[in-house]
């Protein structure tokens, strides 16, 4: 009897890579990153644990790291703090938990995960979901946790190129048509997706936002569907990129629904949203996919995508850039 297939993917972010601008050093640093956070998910898949926990572990060690645009690494507000956005799902039964505008949650995938499993809702926001993290015992920290030097002088950089435009130009979806606005501004999440020896599919997603943003803007990252989405009966689907093309496109419910319903491979159906649908809408990013045989693929649309996966009984691979990835245990 052949083994049950298991494997799990994870993304870093899209679009705020410039390959010229990275460093051996940097590049070295994200890929033991990527390497670590997609061992430690595909671990708890290794020993039977589910991919709702996989998913989870993975994007822990992302959040913990100040490598990423989210937990220790999110950005900064216009207002110089950091507010955090979250989502998780599960295939089976499309349970689904998200948060958004959480300021002091250490890790706020967990307590997308709290809301799914230990509330009657789906998504909590601000103080609200503040409140009930303390109830479920989370760890908080002081908003200063989150500080990181150079997401610091991206916000200065965001901030000057705002202030040029203004007051000419408001603050809109349309901000990457500022001058001197840097596309990376707009992107950095990461997320995890996997498929256990169960058969069960999740995902996971967890952001800092969008550098600069304001009046409480939330983007992808926590709306079930379009940044986060799992279905057992398609696939499953994290979200990286400029969130309002994200939103309006809702990217991954739109990926799993081509497969469920035109019976196309979960491979095509990332790439006909990603590099035609969004391409066509001046939308940029990508995303992770996996169906529910264990298949992954992963397009993007940007100049790169810090992404790893690690399938039954072989080496995880990295990358970042087009290029084919890079194998290491």
């Amino acid at each position: 009897m052949a083994k049950a297939p298991y494997a799990i993917v994870i993304h870093g972010g899209a679009g705020t890579i410039n390959k010229a601008a990275l460093t051996a050093s940097q590049q070295q640093a994200y890929e033991a990153a990527l390497t670590e956070a997609v061992n430690a998910g595909y671990q708890v898949l290794e020993q039977g644990g589910s991919s709702l926990d996989a998913v989870t572990k993975a994007v822990l060690v992302m959040e913990d790291s100040p490598l990423f645009n989210a937990g220790k690494g999110a950005v900064y507000t216009y207002e110089g703090g950091h507010d955090l956005d979250a989502s998780i799902m599960r295939g089976d039964n499309l349970a689904a938990g998200a948060v958004a505008g959480v300021t002091t949650v250490k890790n706020p995938v967990l307590l997308a995960r709290a809301v799914m499993e230990k509330s009657d809702h789906v998504m909590l926001s601000g103080k609200g979901a503040e409140e009930f993290a303390k109830l479920q015992g989370l760890t908080l920290v002081d908003n200063r946790h989150f500080d990181t030097q150079f997401r610091y002088e991206a916000l200065l950089k965001a901030k000057a190129a705002m202030e040029k435009a203004q007051p000419k130009t408001p603050h809109q979806a349309s901000i990457r048509l500022l001058p001197g606005w840097n596309p990376a501004w707009n992107m950095g999440t990461v997320g995890a997706v996997a498929l256990d020896k169960s058969g069960n599919l999740a995902a996971a997603t967890s952001t800092g936002g969008m550098t600069a943003k304001r009046y409480g803007r939330i983007g992808d990252a926590p709306i079930i569907g379009a940044g986060n989405f799992a279905d057992n009966q398609s696939c499953a689907v994290s979200a990286t990129g400029h969130g309002e093309f994200f939103i309006r496109y809702r990217v991954a419910a739109d990926i799993c629904a081509r497969v469920k319903y035109s019976g196309v491979s979960a491979a095509e159906a990332a790439h006909q949203v990603i590099h035609q649908e969004l391409v066509k809408a001046g939308g940029t990013g990508g995303v992770i996919v996996m169906d529910n045989k264990g298949n992954i693929s992963w397009p993007f649309n940007t100049e790169g995508m810090y992404r790893a996966k690690r399938t039954a009984g072989q080496p995880a691979e990295v990358a970042i850039f087009q290029d084919l990835a890079k194998k290491s245990q």
